[in-house]
């Protein structure tokens, strides 16, 4: 059997979509009579072999994209530059998943890109596009966005789909959560609280807004101010008398006039680590407290240039999931291990392989740092032992360390090639010496140090959204969907009985009729559709907004006490109980499928 004919084709991608991207080249079911016809022209012409095009039932794997663009030939397809992509009706299509990188020679053959992962394992996709024609047989141009676009784009093609959040031009990088957006930030939150209580964390509520000499003595005000939001207050100083000063603030500025307003400059808070030390020096520590260990989950500004802005993964009002420990030297490392293996363990239960879909590096000393030189080279000491004892695969970034201490770094990257760094552990000296932190050891001396740990797993809630965004495709597990199940009734009839299918569900204790009790325990998101439309209508519906599960309810189900369930993955229909099917949605809850 002859290889297809020679035809060039024109196709151009970012670098990071140029690892192991698979291309093929499939004859269409339009192209039979179109390949016929040239091979008779080929065998009448006396073309020599290898100028056919190939069967229509075979596909032709044409290898694969690894360095920079550039000609391939194999398997006689040559491929070159690629410009402008179009969707089904011709338009220019902005959406890498929706509209891979395929289309027609006129020939026949389909050219397709396979979708680009980490792990390389790329998966063929179906044809979005069919260009062009017999008048322009050499090239389809095909744009493809950066991945930095691509997964921006398909966050909030999924977002405006699922109705999880908008944006608004008023507050620039600031997303607006809706319902059921905010049931899942909710879920993660609550995860992420339950994992805190699991590896000792006490969660704590601190101010968002402290005074400038705040910032100055922890040392942002110098190497952090340009990327903070300034606010002025009008304070009237009440009492001149020392003793109303902060522990933390022992230069406090008593030369003003009592008698009228003063201006005073504050710091919108970027975050939280300055607060915490300002906690634990409210109070007399003891090397038996020792590690103390802090969450916070209060929401962070930072005045990012517009330009760096995108979408929820690059944001100026956020949540973290952070976290900072006080410990003495001795306990740095199994600190740090702990932390590290709450990583692995946060990230599986969203079905991320920490060994293949995790990147670690180790973040040096920057050239603007504080501290002695010696105490950073300890530091980093320490935190490779760590990792080498934590972890086969991570790497160093050279200068690219906090301020006040190095670093581990974590990083996932996106369906779209894009890394985002999620999780961090951070070594510091620099802030306990800033604020005189101090605990008693075992033989008395009140003249110890502790050394801190900053840490996050999720890092941005917001960025994190958006990674599972893209992970997921916007098919959420049922124990974070934010529309885990819907109701659908047959007709009016039997709306009173969705109603009360619902409440069970929900755990809906006040609007709950007193003849049938909810469930609880736990708690799910259930709707109901009582719209006109048909079942089947209302069915469709339901699973092009991601509902993991539909429970039908007509004559036969009530006159059974059963329900119609099925799934949004599976067509078969299962009768079961209310008290069924709410045992299976725990068990799912319960082991985070």
């Amino acid at each position: 059997m002859a290889p297809p004919r020679k035809y060039n084709v024109k196709l151009k991608l970012p670098p990071s979509f140029l690892e192991t991207l698979p291309v093929f080249a499939t004859p269409t079911p339009k192209s039979k009579s179109r390949a016929k016809k040239l091979s008779a022209e080929d065998k009448r012409a006396g073309t020599p072999p290898g100028s056919s095009p190939a069967p229509p039932e075979e596909s032709v794997s044409v290898g694969k994209i690894n360095t920079g663009p550039k000609e391939l030939s194999t398997a006689g397809l040559t491929v070159n530059t690629v410009t402008q992509a179009l969707d089904k009706s011709g338009k220019p299509c902005r959406r890498w998943k929706k509209a891979p990188m395929q289309f027609k020679t006129f020939s026949g053959f389909k050219i397709e890109l396979g979708t680009w992962k980490p792990d390389a394992a790329a998966q063929n996709i179906k044809p979005d596009t069919s260009v062009p024609s017999e008048k322009s047989p050499e090239a389809v141009s095909v744009n493809v966005p950066t991945p930095k676009e691509s997964s921006t784009q398909a966050n909030h093609a999924i977002a405006t789909k699922q109705q999880l959040f908008v944006t608004d031009p008023v507050t620039p990088g600031s997303v607006f959560f809706l319902p059921h957006g905010t049931r899942v930030f909710n879920k993660l939150v609550g995860f992420m609280k339950n994992q805190q209580l699991r590896y000792g964390f006490h969660e704590v509520i601190t101010p968002l807004i402290y005074k400038t000499k705040l910032w100055e003595q922890s040392g942002h005000w110098e190497n952090y101010k340009d990327d903070m939001f300034k606010v002025v207050g009008n304070d009237i100083s009440k009492d001149a008398d020392p003793s109303h000063e902060s522990a933390t603030e022992p230069h406090a500025d008593h030369g003003h006039d009592h008698a009228h307003g003063h201006e005073h400059e504050y710091g919108l808070k970027p975050m939280n680590c300055p607060g915490h030390c300002m906690i634990y020096a409210k109070f007399d520590r003891s090397y038996n407290e020792l590690p103390i260990r802090y969450s916070d989950f209060s929401s962070l500004h930072r005045n990012e240039a517009s330009g760096a802005l995108s979408g929820l993964t690059r944001v100026r009002r956020f949540h973290q999931d952070d976290g900072h420990i006080f410990c003495e030297v001795h306990q740095i490392n199994q600190e740090i291990t702990n932390t590290i293996n709450m990583i692995k363990d946060t990230y599986a239960a969203f079905g991320i392989d920490s060994e293949r879909e995790v990147e670690f590096f180790l973040s040096t000393r920057p050239e603007k740092y504080m501290g002695e030189l010696a105490t950073w080279e300890a530091a980093e000491q320490q935190l490779t032992q760590v990792l080498n004892a934590c972890t086969d695969h991570w790497q160093v970034k050279e200068g690219d360390g906090a301020f006040y201490g190095p670093k581990i770094d974590v990083l996932l990257t996106d369906a779209f090639g894009k890394k985002h760094q999620v999780g961090t552990i951070q070594l510091d000296f620099q802030l306990p010496a800033r604020f005189a932190l101090k605990y008693t050891s075992a033989d008395g001396s009140r003249e110890n140090q502790p050394i801190m740990v900053h840490r996050a797993v999720f890092g941005s809630l917001e960025r994190f959204f958006a990674i599972l965004l893209d992970h997921y495709q916007g098919k959420w597990p049922f124990w974070i969907n934010p529309r885990q199940a819907i109701v659908v009734p047959v007709s009016d009839r039997h709306h009173s009985a969705a109603d009360t299918i619902q409440r069970q569900l929900v755990g809906d204790i006040v609007n709950s009729d007193s003849s049938v009790a909810p469930l609880t325990g736990y708690n799910f998101h259930v709707d109901v559709d009582k719209r006109s439309d048909t079942v089947g209508t209302r069915i469709k519906d339901a699973l092009q907004k991601g509902y993991s599960y539909i429970i039908m309810i007509g004559d036969k189900d009530i006159a059974n006490n059963t329900i119609s369930v099925r799934t949004r993955d599976d067509r078969k229909v299962e009768n079961l109980s209310v008290e069924e099917l709410y045992g299976r949605f725990v068990e799912l809850e319960k082991t985070y499928r």
